[in-house]
């Protein structure tokens, strides 16, 4: 039965449990291949350390030319924003600190974020760290796109 009082009693639920697996995908500024393979693992490395410092678990990183994947178990008191916001202000300020490319580096104002169930997460960390050989047969462009018609086809279903 619904409470008859206009009062309603403040619940401040404590999240117990999590398996919180984020796929997260950050582009460069104007997609530009600016991340080069003689500096792509000291990006990974870091995107990696500033992941671990904010008590998260990275499963899977690859720094493609001009975007990044990675697979992450968040903690339940940071949503996506706060963790990507983190992650692209610490590594473009690492990456244009030790001129890690031509000229200033900058993310795109946005990155991607697709759940990925705990059964999943196999599947998604062999994409992932495939990315080379996977972008020898499709384009970043191409990928993308199945991956928004993917995910956004549970928002938007199709009538």
């Amino acid at each position: 039965m619904i409470p008859t009082t206009t009062t309603l009693i403040p619940y401040f639920m404590k999240i117990e449990y999590k398996n919180l697996y984020i796929h997260f995908v950050f582009t460069t500024l104007h997609r530009l291949p600016v991340i080069t393979e003689e500096h792509r693992q000291r990006i990974e490395k870091y995107i990696t350390g500033i992941v671990n410092h904010h008590d998260c678990r990275l499963y899977a990183i690859y720094a493609n030319p001009e975007h990044v994947h990675l697979l992450v178990l968040r903690v339940s008191n940071m949503d996506e924003e706060q963790l990507a916001n983190l992650i692209a202000e610490g590594s473009t300020h690492f990456i244009n600190e030790n001129n890690l490319c031509m000229g200033n580096f900058q993310w795109q104002v946005s990155c991607s974020a697709f759940s990925v169930s705990k059964g999943d997460v196999d599947k998604v960390c062999k994409y992932i760290l495939n990315q080379k050989e996977h972008h020898h047969k499709q384009t970043f462009a191409e990928e993308y796109e199945v991956f928004l018609k993917f995910y956004q086809s549970a928002l938007n279903p199709i009538k």
